[in-house]
């Protein structure tokens, strides 16, 4: 087959019935002419679908070599100049026409339509013009729309085609009550605080995913599927919640490797109504050679603003250096989570000794609030969007000092596009400091360090720090990083795979004074993959002040 154009080639090489023919050798002259004729209707209705209504077609029959006793078929095709659309005609049926909010929505689709005049037509591009339109139709007020008929006219002399789409809304819908099934361990009022669908109110798309994310991102659930009641009153359909509850206990356990200190075994127990108290417990134990951590988080059912009491506390032990980094950390207060925004305030108990430093214990309270905003296209695979995050707080230190001081942190993420085939940009940057006349009597878990998978790679965890001498690194009041990295996606056969490259150089510093912030870097390359569990990375990074090469595995996206 020849063809001026290589994707018409490759499309009618692909679609085209005759080529099933090709290995039989019992094939006889009139069969093989009927089977041209049927290829040669089939050619141009193949063509007719990608634009191309006017094609020359020839077909030539080469003398039979070889074990192929018919010869060789070859097709020359000469698709011509594509059909263009000249003009979109709408219709509007529904209680759409006569909502005050109606002529908005409508010039909403007209403008998102995506085969304006002039554009080239194709029969793919036409179907996912109408889906798209459907698409925003019933997201908002109208989920029983409909497209009541569509059709394109074509001038095949002219290479010209005028379409016609009528949209039907159907009635306006506001939600009815709540209809939930499979809430047995945890009760039905915990399923309507979460979802947040009050009766009566319009009916939008994204809030039913909203509500079904919440449910999900509690921990409750297994599963959760929200949908209207296609049956009864169409006007005022009941919302369906169905939910597949999960365990009331469950353990997890974990043998891994962590790039930073070898093989690693974690133990994790949770606990989702904790008898008497009915809060969720979850327990953590986590040891390798450089790092034990222990911790107990307990979370309140949400009210019915979604905020949760929320204690915790945490004891680590770290090998670094050759010097042992003891801290325990106990938390209270409340926090508010959700797709796009999490918030908490709470009251903060730290204690930190460093076998090094001869002040012994080092303790502190505060008061802290934190903020994230995400405005990613999806979780946990984002390809476009950015996110904030803040943390601030002001405490007193205890001990042999009372001394006053102020803690704040801002992080930032973002993933910019370049192109269906080049991938994204991710850019992520942080800039905090510790605003203490003295910062000696903090613990180092209110002060600063940097390095590890997710903030230098290259260099190992907390190993970026203020250089106290013989070899020893000390937490410090100013702290400043980013990284940006090319991520590309995998293809085979000209496919999407689930693999990705990664191309990166990331940099960051710790310091206790600005003027002294020196950055540490890296670059390197890596591999992602979407994971049935998450994305996991697999980075290879060279650290500059070290002149050395290390590898960073982890698994998840957080922010």
């Amino acid at each position: 087959m020849k063809s001026e154009d290589e994707e018409v080639r490759d499309f009618l090489l692909q679609h085209m019935e005759l080529r099933r023919y090709q290995a039989l050798s019992d094939l006889d002259e009139t069969e093989l002419t009927r089977l041209l004729e049927d290829a040669e209707k089939q050619a141009r209705e193949l063509l007719a679908t990608q634009g191309f209504f006017n094609p020359q077609l020839s077909w030539q029959k080469d003398p039979a070599q070889g074990p192929s006793p018919l010869g060789q078929i070859t097709l020359t095709v000469i698709t011509g100049p594509p059909a263009r659309i000249t003009q979109v005609q709408w219709q509007w049926l529904g209680e759409l026409t006569q909502a005050p909010t109606g002529p908005r929505q409508q010039t909403s689709i007209q403008k998102q339509w995506a085969l304006p005049p002039g554009s080239t037509f194709t029969q793919a591009a036409w179907n996912r013009a109408k889906n798209n339109a459907l698409r925003q139709l019933v997201a908002e007020h109208y989920p029983w729309g409909r497209v009541a008929d569509s059709q394109a006219q074509v001038d095949a002399e002219n290479n010209q085609v005028v379409l016609s789409v009528t949209l039907d809304s159907g009635p306006a819908v506001r939600l009815g009550d709540l209809n939930i099934t499979g809430a047995t361990k945890y009760g039905a009022l915990q399923v309507a605080r979460l979802a947040r669908l009050p009766p009566d109110q319009p009916y939008r798309q994204s809030d039913l995913l909203e509500a079904q994310q919440r449910l999900v991102l509690s921990g409750f659930y297994d599963s959760v599927f929200v949908s209207l009641e296609p049956e009864g009153n169409l006007a005022r359909p009941p919302v369906n919640i169905e939910l597949k509850e999960t365990l009331r206990q469950r353990w997890l356990l974990g043998v891994g490797v962590r790039s930073d200190s070898g093989p690693r075994l974690s133990v994790e127990h949770t606990h989702h109504s904790v008898p008497g108290l009915n809060w969720r417990a979850v327990s953590r134990l986590a040891i390798d050679k450089d790092l034990q951590t222990m911790g107990l988080d307990l979370l309140a059912p949400p009210d019915s603003s979604l905020w949760r009491w929320n204690t915790s506390a945490q004891f680590n032990r770290q090998l670094r250096d050759n010097d042992v980094i003891s801290s325990q950390r106990w938390r209270a207060g409340r926090l508010q989570t959700g797709p796009r925004i999490d918030r908490s305030y709470f009251a903060q108990y730290d204690m930190a000794s460093q076998q090094s430093n001869a002040l012994g214990n080092l303790e502190s309270v505060s008061g802290n609030f934190a903020w994230t905003w995400r405005g990613f296209d999806s979780l946990p695979f984002p390809s476009r969007g950015w996110g904030l995050g803040l943390e601030l707080g002001s405490g007193v230190s205890l001990g042999a000092a009372n001394q006053p001081y102020v803690r704040w942190l801002a992080k930032g993420l973002s993933f910019w596009p370049l192109g269906s085939n080049s991938g994204r940009l991710a850019v992520r940057a942080s800039m905090g400091s510790v605003i203490s006349q003295d910062t000696r009597y903090l613990p180092t878990t209110q002060l600063f360090l940097t390095g590890g998978d997710n903030s230098v790679r290259g260099y190992a965890l907390n190993s970026i720090g203020v250089d106290l001498g013989d070899g020893q690194i000390g937490a410090g009041r100013y702290l400043s990083t980013g990284s940006v990295e090319w991520q590309r996606p995998l293809r085979w056969n000209g496919r999407l795979t689930d693999w990705e490259t990664a191309v990166f150089a990331d940099a960051g510093a710790v310091a206790n004074e600005l003027n002294l912030l020196r950055a540490q870097s890296s670059y390197g390359l890596g591999a992602r993959w979407r994971s049935p569990v998450g994305p996991v990375r697999m980075d290879l990074a060279h650290a500059q002040a070290l002149q050395k090469w290390r590898l960073h595995l982890s698994v998840g996206f957080t922010f």
